[in-house]
C-alpha cells in the first residue's frame, strides 16, 4: 500500500514537473488566436480566485534574463493600480509586454512606438488596448472641469469622446455614461494606434497583428471582450 501511494505521488511530481515546462515554452510560438486563448483562460481563473501564477519562476526570470524576452501579447492599459496586469491575466515573466498611461491613451510617440517596439521587433501577434470600468481619466474627461499640467493633455484627449457618448445618447448619466465612454475611449485608442503607425496598420492588413479591445471591470475581475 505505501509503495502504491509512492509510485502515485511520484507519479503526480512528475506531472506538474512536465506541465510547467510545457507552460514556459507557451510565449515561443504561438499565433494571435492562441495568445487570445492564453489571456482568456487566465482572466477566467483569476475571476474565479483560481490562480496558477504561470511563468512567476525563478526559472523563467533566468530564462528571459539570458535569452531575452518574447511576450505573445503587447497591452495599452491605464496606469490605475486597480488593473495589475499581468495578474489578471494570470501571467507571468516575460509573457506580456505592458504600455500604460493614465486613460490608456495613444497620445504620443512614446506609446506608438512601445508598441512598434513589441509588435515589430519583438513579434507579439497580439495588439490589446484594455480598459477599465470607473476609469478617473475618462470621468475627467466626462466633466469637462478642467485640470492642471500633463494631466489636462490626457483630458482633453478624451473630452472630446465623452462629448460624441452625451451627443449620441444623451439619456446616459452617472455610471451608465462612464462605461459607455470607457468603451468608445478603448475603441478610440486602437484607432489612434493604427492610423499614426503605418507599420502597425501594415501588420494588421497582412494578418501579422491581430488588435483587440477589451475592457476591465473592477469589481467583477471580468474583461470583456468588445467586438466579439
Amino acid at each position: 500500500m505505501r509503495k502504491w501511494i509512492s509510485i502515485s505521488v511520484m507519479t503526480v511530481f512528475v506531472c506538474m514537473a512536465l506541465a510547467s515546462s510545457v507552460i514556459a515554452q507557451e510565449p515561443k510560438s504561438i499565433d494571435a488566436d492562441k495568445a487570445l486563448t492564453l489571456l482568456k483562460e487566465g482572466n477566467a481563473r483569476f475571476v474565479e480566485m483560481d490562480l496558477r501564477h504561470l511563468n512567476q519562476t525563478e526559472r523563467m526570470r533566468e530564462e528571459t534574463a539570458a535569452e531575452g524576452q518574447k511576450p505573445f501579447t503587447v497591452i495599452l492599459a491605464c496606469s490605475d493600480s486597480r488593473v495589475p496586469v499581468e495578474i489578471i491575466f494570470d501571467r507571468g515573466i516575460g509573457d506580456i509586454f505592458v504600455a500604460r498611461v493614465a486613460g490608456n491613451v495613444a497620445m504620443d510617440a512614446s506609446v506608438i512606438g512601445s508598441i512598434e517596439y513589441a509588435a515589430q521587433v519583438l513579434k507579439t501577434p497580439l495588439l490589446v488596448v484594455l480598459g477599465h470600468t470607473e476609469c478617473g481619466a475618462v470621468k475627467a474627461g466626462i466633466s469637462g472641469t478642467p485640470t492642471s499640467g500633463g494631466v489636462r493633455d490626457i483630458q482633453k484627449k478624451i473630452e472630446p469622446i465623452a462629448t460624441g457618448v452625451k451627443t449620441a445618447q444623451p439619456e446616459l448619466t452617472d455610471h451608465a455614461l462612464t462605461d459607455v465612454v470607457v468603451r468608445a475611449n478603448a475603441i478610440q485608442a486602437k484607432e489612434d494606434i493604427l492610423s499614426q503607425s503605418e507599420g502597425l496598420s501594415r501588420m494588421v492588413k497582412e494578418g501579422k497583428l491581430k488588435a483587440m479591445v477589451a475592457v476591465y471591470d473592477l469589481r467583477t475581475g471580468k474583461v470583456e471582450w468588445l467586438g466579439e
